[in-house]
């Protein structure tokens, strides 16, 4: 368990205040940077002293000689200062970068005893497996590690791997005097990618949701955690795009027969739209890979980490943009249907399902041009 161990490490010299003057915390898992930024201002910062004793700098908008220069001055105010800085690859940028990493050295040889630095280096990151690590963050961390190694402590925040997630899912329950269903957690971590952060936020909104129970159970995460309800979606759209109509209606009839049955009929069209959207975008910016996915899709459309291979492998399926735009067409049609109050909403499900795996051709552009999307 890398991930674990190396910010238990970091924890324990924090414990025994056995620190170094700057650390570098490498890596983009907000779950263990927030575990060791957490655990620093509670061993370190009185309650009363937060306002003068945390600072926060970027090095893209504040120089590296004034950062050092803050923590070099005593505060009147608080009796031990931490400084928090950002953009670490400002310290690595074209150029000659020796001065920059000489003055942090300089710093570190003769540091103020009561203060200490944190460099946030977020823009790298690391895999559970580093063998899988994209070849600009392995140089970039290389060279993190050959310039400020010898100086700085490097705590590396991977992440972790999907069998470690679930097994911190039942420790982190136990503690808290809670029982998870092995079912319940593996979904949990399957449905958020392995995302720590998004695994302790959703764990502690089950805790709240099944109360007194004092027991999670699959079908709780699967009422409560959005991206658990989303598989299923990404299920049907993968059995769609593959115009396997058997496996598309067994998917569909699952959907409808859990939750809220037909009457979240309305949201499974809702995210079919989105979906066939996505993979609209993902068709037009000839997206290959996760990294360019995360480019083509903005803020708020984007879709979650589980899915991103999926949605890509399904976008790749269709041959043209004018097979989505049709997919779209056939979902506002559905949806027209569903909110004139039909006597059946699975029968309209079920129609969609079978006209969006079917083959169809168009002979004619104006043909295609003349259909009117319902209002």
């Amino acid at each position: 368990m890398r991930g674990f161990t190396q910010a238990d490490r970091f924890l324990s010299e924090l414990e025994s205040r056995k620190l170094k003057a700057a650390y570098v915390f490498v890596g983009d898992e907000a779950f263990f940077r927030k575990r060791c930024r957490d655990a620093i201002l509670q061993h370190l910062i009185a309650p009363d002293a937060m306002d003068f004793g945390v600072f926060e700098f970027d090095l893209s908008e504040t120089s590296l000689a004034e950062v050092l220069d803050r923590a070099r001055t005593p505060s009147l105010m608080a009796p031990f200062q931490v400084f928090f800085v950002r953009g670490v690859k400002q310290l690595f940028g074209r150029g000659s970068n020796e001065e920059k990493i000489a003055a942090i050295a300089e710093y570190c040889k003769n540091p103020n005893p009561d203060a200490l630095l944190v460099f946030v280096a977020d823009h790298i990151s690391i895999p559970a497996d580093a063998r899988r690590m994209e070849m600009t963050d392995k140089d970039r961390y290389q060279k993190i590690r050959d310039d400020l190694g010898p100086i700085c402590g490097i705590v590396e925040l991977a992440r972790v791997e999907e069998g470690e997630a679930v097994r911190w899912i039942g420790e982190y329950c136990a503690t808290r005097d809670v029982k998870i269903d092995a079912d319940g957690a593996r979904e949990l971590v399957d449905a958020l990618g392995g995302d720590m952060m998004m695994i302790s936020n959703e764990l502690e909104k089950l805790m709240l949701y099944v109360g007194e129970k004092r027991k999670i159970a699959l079908g709780d995460v699967e009422t409560m955690v959005l991206a658990a309800k989303q598989r299923s979606l990404y299920e049907l759209t993968d059995a769609i795009s593959a115009k396997d109509r058997v496996h598309a209606l067994e998917v569909l009839d699952a959907m409808l027969s859990t939750g809220d049955g037909e009457e979240a009929a309305i949201g499974h069209l809702y995210m079919l739209a989105k979906t066939f959207r996505q993979m609209l975008v993902i068709l037009e910016r000839n997206v290959r890979d996760q990294r360019m996915l995360w480019a083509a899709l903005w803020q708020g459309f984007r879709v979650p980490p589980f899915a991103a291979d999926d949605i890509i492998r399904q976008a790749r399926r269709y041959k043209s943009k004018r097979e989505l735009t049709r997919a779209i067409r056939l979902v506002a049609r559905a949806d027209l249907a569903l909110r004139s109050n039909p006597p059946g909403k699975r029968l309209i499900l079920e129609k969609l399902v079978l006209d969006l795996c079917g083959e169809v051709k168009i002979e004619r552009e104006s043909d295609w041009m003349q259909e009117e999307l319902p209002v």
